[in-house]
């Protein structure tokens, strides 16, 4: 059995932190961090990839994900996290600066209407090319859409998290970030996705993040 997180790994060159969440509501698996783990150690041109599990619980995902920004100085950081009910990996747009959470996490916390950060901005833009990974995703066979919600609940929390993270400099300057909710697994919930399409989906996502330092078509307008 794979250790949690993280895995320790020679790396050649700036890392990828690739994160997934442990099970939540009652589900044995869950499939952002199957995928994580499948990726563990693949090159993607001159980085390699770092997998880490977070809790899916809100405040405690920033503190591990903080402490794994400050232990890998990540050049590139992708979140994953499920989101049962979607056909496709969905690349998300904009974490807000909320939660709000429908449901308690694995904790037992139920934040309603709380900011993540009392002091941050009401959202902010994923840094990652999200139509140049819509486009690798899409020419890997792999359903793909852009997502113009992360919700409200502990994904939306990291992606926010994250964002602010970055930006406040835990990461080596010019770093960048972004979320992709996936399916459920085959037998999890309907629609489902097969592990290995997502895991390719991802793969061919980080290719696309690596030789695309941005979107030219959001060079000028998406700013923090």
């Amino acid at each position: 059995m794979a250790p949690d997180t993280p895995y320790s790994a020679p790396q050649a060159g700036p890392a990828i932190l690739l994160t997934g969440f442990d099970p939540f509501g009652g589900d044995a698996h869950n499939p952002s961090w199957l995928i994580a783990q499948a990726l563990h150690g693949q090159r993607i041109g001159w980085h390699q990839v770092v997998a880490a599990q977070l809790p899916t619980v809100f405040g405690q995902s920033l503190q591990r994900l903080q402490s794994l920004l400050q232990e890998h100085q990540p050049a590139i950081t992708l979140c994953l996290g499920l989101a049962g009910g979607r056909a496709a990996l969905s690349i998300e747009r904009i974490g807000i600066n909320i939660n709000d959470a429908r449901i308690p996490d694995n904790c037992g916390a139920q934040p309603i209407d709380t900011p993540v950060q009392a002091d941050g901005p009401a959202a902010y833009f994923a840094s990652l090319p999200i139509k140049a990974m819509l486009r690798g995703v899409q020419r890997a066979g792999v359903p793909c859409e852009v997502s113009q919600t992360a919700g409200t609940f502990v994904c939306n929390h990291v992606l926010y998290g994250l964002m602010h993270l970055l930006a406040q400099g835990t990461a080596p300057r010019g770093a960048r970030g972004g979320f992709v909710h996936v399916p459920w697994l085959s037998g999890q919930g309907e629609p489902h996705l097969p592990l290995r399409d997502m895991v390719r989906g991802i793969h061919a996502a980080l290719w696309a993040a690596v030789l695309a330092p941005q979107d030219i078509a959001l060079q000028a307008g998406a700013t923090h």
